[in-house]
């Protein structure tokens, strides 16, 4: 109660205010005369502020009291601590924590928070470049940087590994089309039975198409002289397991020709082609032959031409202006001419045997350098040679370009060369002829025909 209102205390203590009608006096204190006397209240009354009374209001039921109006709930307000300055701080490095924390490891994209078990990283998905700025005036604007090309060299060796294959199937396709077939290996009644190993006739003639009369001139091949004939006639037995074997068949060898009668083993050629010298020489040795290759002379002149000369060893000197040669004894190189007149001459003493040795010896030298690493790994003296033999030739209707390498790499191994063992020289109306030994001709083709080594006594060296 505050001392200051008598009025509101009177109505705390539900008494009227003093000084007022029917207001009692202050406690000690007695009427005063003539006062009026205050209305008696009864304690169920109460006095209202325009000074009469009246009973209590009843009471309000509990449901009837209104709720006290509840305040707006305020967060707690932080008791503000004064301070006159704040201290002095660093700047914190955003890895950093504050003063006098301990250090931490920033932590990683992907990674959860410390002391948090390890999380997978993302994926990084990098967005587009932003674009460049735009060149100044007058300016060509910088070229963008071309993205390195892996070097890959296996594929480039396989790509000119597939050239270099394909550049080789055309070369062979070309020059087996090149190749002059002719109707060599004809049949025949009681032709002789395949036998084993691969047999080749290989046939020199002194054929003269495609000579100008200045090349005639040059090869000395003394005119036209008639049918054509066989100036060189080789055997060449492959072995299918042993060496190969090169035998000269003399071509004044007395022989039987079918349908001919007896005569010189050119003479067949000469009445009869290829397909007749064939038969013959089948019938005369036994053996069947399964492929037949023919050259000319400018032919044979154009191969040597071709491969820049060859190395002989001459082994008797030999002066044959029929032939065209002058040559001394001793190794020299031998031009296509030279060559030629080598091969061809008789103007020795013995002659025909001494030609057909002559034959061997070239041959060998040609073959030694025709399939040397020189030659095959020079592209610009293999082609020239490849094509000048393959229009050169003349091989049977089945022959083929493949064929003739199969020949050349078997001849460019371990090769035995011979001659067919002779018996003596005899007159006849053929003229003078070569005779054979019947016996070791017989015993020497029949080797051949077995693929049998022939025996060293029926060798002639």
């Amino acid at each position: 109660m505050n001392g200051d209102d008598p009025q509101r205390n009177a109505r705390m203590r539900r008494v009227p205010p003093p000084g007022r009608p029917g207001v009692p006096p202050a406690r000690g204190g007695a009427p005063a005369a003539g006062d009026p006397q205050p209305p008696r209240i009864e304690p169920t009354q109460v006095l209202r502020r325009d000074g009469t009374s009246g009973p209590y209001p009843p009471p309000l039921a509990y449901s009837q009291v209104p709720p006290a109006p509840v305040p707006p709930r305020m967060p707690p307000r932080k008791p503000s601590q004064a301070r006159t300055h704040a201290p002095t701080q660093r700047p914190v490095p955003h890895h950093e924590g504050p003063p006098h924390a301990p250090t931490q490891r920033p932590v990683r994209y992907g990674e959860g928070p410390p002391h948090a078990p390890p999380q997978q990283p993302r994926p990084y998905r990098e967005g587009p470049p932003p674009p460049p700025p735009p060149p100044p005036r007058g300016e060509r604007p910088p070229r963008a940087p071309r993205p390195r090309r892996k070097r890959r060299p296996f594929r480039w060796f396989l790509v000119f590994l597939l050239v270099l294959v394909l550049a080789a199937v055309g070369a062979v396709v070309q020059l087996d089309g090149s190749l002059n077939r002719i109707p060599a290996l004809a049949n025949y009644a009681d032709r002789v039975g395949n036998t084993p190993g691969t047999n080749w006739l290989l046939v020199g003639s002194d054929g003269r198409g495609g000579l100008s009369p200045e090349q005639e001139q040059e090869l000395a091949t003394g005119g036209e002289v008639g049918p054509e004939r066989t100036d060189t006639i080789m055997l060449v037995h492959v072995s299918e397991s042993g060496k190969t074997t090169l035998v000269s068949l003399p071509r004044d060898s007395y022989v039987s020709i079918p349908g001919q009668g007896k005569d010189k083993l050119n003479a067949a050629f000469a009445l009869g082609g290829p397909a007749l010298l064939v038969q013959t020489v089948e019938i005369a040795t036994g053996v069947r032959v399964d492929h037949y290759a023919q050259i000319g002379f400018g032919g044979f002149a154009s191969v040597v031409d071709t491969l820049g000369g060859i190395d002989v060893c001459v082994p008797k000197p030999i002066d044959d202006p029929l032939a065209g040669i002058d040559l001394q004894a001793g190794c020299q190189r031998l031009n296509g001419p030279q060559a030629l007149g080598f091969v061809r001459s008789r103007a020795t003493a013995l002659a025909d045997l001494d030609r057909m040795n002559n034959q061997r010896i070239f041959m060998a030298a040609l073959l030694k350098k025709a399939t040397s690493g020189a030659t095959l790994a020079n592209p610009f003296t293999l082609w020239p040679l490849a094509t000048d033999t393959a229009k050169s030739l003349k091989v049977d209707d089945g022959d083929h370009i493949w064929d003739l390498a199969r020949l050349g790499w078997a001849l460019k191994g371990e090769t035995v060369t011979t001659a067919v063992p002779v018996g003596g020289f005899a007159d006849t109306d053929s003229g003078n002829v070569l005779l054979w030994d019947k016996d070791k001709a017989s015993r020497f083709f029949d080797a051949l025909a077995k693929d049998q080594a022939v025996p060293e006594d029926l060798l002639t060296r």
